[in-house]
């Protein structure tokens, strides 16, 4: 892909403005807090500030590789006699690599930083940018995944996924800033 040597139209800025708009109040949860305060679930949920930072910047790549590369980038593929019925129900003998590692983008694991969230989530907004920036058309799309949890024969926009992505880091960054509340008092504003 290159980059349009055209200014972005203004629904491509609008997006993107709005995702920074969310990743701002996303960051802001984390920023000031140890990484010990980061890695803290005070709630009833197992969700800390400093894994949610690490699930939105795997759930943004993981999407914008979609955009780039289609559904063979997210690949739910599950163990040999393994169904989804099992899976769903908690109850799967064998679990995928892929599942194991999305529990593990919900916490903070030792050695990991706020410094280096941060630094990653960065790193992917900025990919993200260039590569939504360098999409001649919002509207294509590819398929969906095969999962329970997309619609049998969907396909997804760039759009439709820019504005997911939006929404879940805007949701999740309520979550932090709850969390961020409940650790030491301070709101992400």
């Amino acid at each position: 892909m290159t980059t349009p040597s055209v200014s972005p139209d203004a629904e491509r800025t609008g997006l993107l403005a709005g995702l920074a708009e969310a990743r701002a109040a996303l960051t802001a949860s984390v920023r000031g807090l140890t990484d010990e305060q980061a890695g803290r679930t005070p709630t009833v949920s197992a969700l800390c500030p400093g894994g949610l930072v690490k699930h939105v910047t795997a759930m943004e790549e993981g999407w914008l590789n979609f955009v780039t590369e289609g559904p063979s980038a997210m690949s739910f593929a599950l163990p040999d006699g393994v169904t989804w019925d099992d899976f769903m129900a908690g109850t799967a003998r064998e679990y995928p690599q892929w599942a194991i590692d999305r529990e593990k983008e919900f916490r903070m694991l030792p050695g990991e930083t706020v410094t280096g969230i941060l630094h990653a989530y960065e790193q992917v907004a900025a990919r993200s940018e260039k590569i939504i920036l360098a999409v001649p058309d919002l509207s294509a799309s590819h398929p969906l995944p095969e999962a329970p949890w997309n619609e049998p024969g969907g396909e997804w926009s760039v759009r439709r996924v820019l504005m997911h992505v939006i929404a879940e880091t805007a949701q999740h960054a309520g979550h932090a800033d709850i969390l961020r509340e409940t650790i030491d008092g301070r709101t992400a504003k």
